[in-house]
């Protein structure tokens, strides 16, 4: 089993409301990612979860029983924290059959189980090593370990990969994913990198000052954002909105049109007359020589080696606007002037004043 459902679950602190009405569903073997930036209650509600911090109001199931009151060993979940908390003076075999010792599990049965756990995670040969001689890693995986070989229902991740150089997440994401799929439980997963939910989530669901945004699959929410916060969430570099030009939008492009309004204009062609800002993914950019398409002028262009991140100024406009475009522009400098041409092939994201998006 492994499903758990929130309904109306509030978390308050004094007369401070930080979880403001959460309702969601987890489905028994999915892994789902808690995503928003710090501060906006995803870590709360997983501790809430977890039986770590108390619900002020609401009802919390775990398989459908009532786990609000329930202890945090009687849950059938277990937690991975973003500090290892390791005990520095047992070895990594002892620190995975902890609490397996303390639920009275006889030390034959202790082994098997943490000898099974630490193939899965490939880290056999550690298992006589103490935490000091390991890396972040190696630590990080003993870690999981800890978790899976309680069996839990449930697992649940606050931000474990935080600690971790950036091709060490990468290779633990693999891993996490490779780990879901063999298990097949239930894995809540909170972070704040947009990349590391897009990658490894069955779904994601959006948190913003305690309340949750969307929930949905990954392309869905790249694709169909609810709002102006998830649409600027969700998706690396941060998605381009374009407002609508203060004076109005002429119909015909002229040299006295400035190159904002002939952007506006071309993006909105096919939208609705309702919207007040436009959004367009760096992605969905692309540059030519100068003369062709709309006039900008480069104000940083960042070499990735694969592919360029270039910031453009059009006349017009206050923001900067974000194109990411291949290796082949990679002379590119601040002041040249190029032409920016959007993919008007691509779904325009419209929203209005409410900043919901339209239809």
């Amino acid at each position: 089993m492994g499903q758990v459902s929130l309904r109306g679950i509030r978390k308050s602190y004094a007369q401070t409301e930080v979880i403001k009405g959460i309702d969601l569903d987890v489905r028994e073997g999915e892994f789902l990612v808690f995503v928003g930036p710090s501060g906006c209650g995803k870590s709360t509600t997983l501790r809430m979860i977890a039986g770590l911090e108390s619900i002020s109001e609401g009802e919390l199931l775990i398989d459908g029983i009532r786990a609000n009151d329930l202890r945090p060993a009687d849950r059938g979940a277990a937690m991975v924290f973003q500090s290892y908390a390791l005990y520095p003076h047992m070895t990594v075999a002892d620190n995975m059959g902890f609490a397996l010792k303390m639920a009275g599990v006889s030390r034959k049965e202790r082994e098997q189980q943490v000898e099974r756990t630490a193939e899965i995670l490939r880290i056999t040969d550690l298992l006589g090593r103490f935490p000091k001689d390991l890396s972040g890693g190696q630590r990080q995986r003993v870690a999981i370990g800890r978790a899976i070989v309680r069996k839990p229902k449930v697992f649940l991740f606050d931000e474990p990969l935080s600690n971790l150089d950036a091709s060490l997440r990468v290779n633990m994401r693999i891993e996490l994913s490779r780990l879901h799929k063999e298990l097949g439980t239930t894995m809540i997963y909170v972070t704040h990198d947009q990349v590391e939910a897009m990658t490894m989530g069955d779904r994601i669901a959006v948190f913003s000052q305690g309340k949750i945004e969307q929930s949905g699959r990954p392309m869905e929410l790249y694709n169909s954002p609810a709002n102006e916060f998830v649409a600027g969430f969700i998706g690396s570099p941060r998605i381009n909105f374009i407002e609508r030009p203060r004076s109005g939008v002429a119909t015909m492009p002229t040299t006295t049109v400035s190159a904002h309004h002939m952007l506006w204009h071309q993006l909105t062609s096919r939208i609705t007359d309702n919207a007040q800002r436009v959004g367009i993914r760096p992605e969905h950019l692309s540059l030519a020589p100068a003369g062709q398409g709309i006039a900008a002028q480069v104000e940083l262009a960042e070499q990735l080696g694969d592919s360029s991140i270039i910031h453009l100024r059009i006349d017009g406009m206050e923001q900067l606007l974000v194109a990411k475009i291949g290796s082949d522009h990679a002379t590119l400098e601040a002041g040249q002037m190029v032409g920016l041409i959007p993919d008007l092939t691509r779904r325009m994201l419209a929203f209005g004043n409410d900043t919901g998006l339209l239809p």
